[in-house]
């Protein structure tokens, strides 16, 4: 049994306003991401629709953890956050992000979460508020 988990932190840019404004597309985003990491939702997607400029805000529960999501049309953007308890193999988020909501510029930061003590001293980071 893994130790460790993945959580996947992925920002894009350049995106479609009217894909960020789009719940059916963002559903599909979230279906993409489910099917090509194989995670399994226990609940149906919860989402809620801010006032214009309308950014949307997504979440379901996983038999794994969660998946997340917030855009922001006035920006071009939008944020999703993935975290799995098991090990995953990567996948081509800039793909997805340029082929379901336009995206031109894709960052994914991939964390490994380890569920016992560090091997390592932790070391604490302020954020600033």
């Amino acid at each position: 049994m893994s130790s460790t988990g993945r959580e996947w932190i992925i920002d894009a840019h350049g995106c479609d306003p009217s894909a960020l404004r789009d719940p059916q597309r963002l559903r599909l985003l979230f279906e993409r991401l489910m099917t090509e990491l194989r995670l399994t939702a226990v609940a149906p997607a919860v989402w809620h629709t801010f006032p214009p400029p309308g950014g949307i805000t997504g979440f379901v529960v996983l038999a794994e953890s969660h998946l997340a999501c917030h855009t922001f049309p006035e920006f071009g953007s939008i944020c999703v956050n993935v975290f799995c308890c098991r090990p995953r193999a990567d996948i081509d988020a800039n793909r997805l992000m340029a082929e379901l909501v336009g995206a031109t510029r894709t960052i994914v930061r991939s964390v490994e979460r380890p569920y016992g003590a560090p091997a390592v001293p932790a070391v604490s980071v302020a954020l600033d508020a």
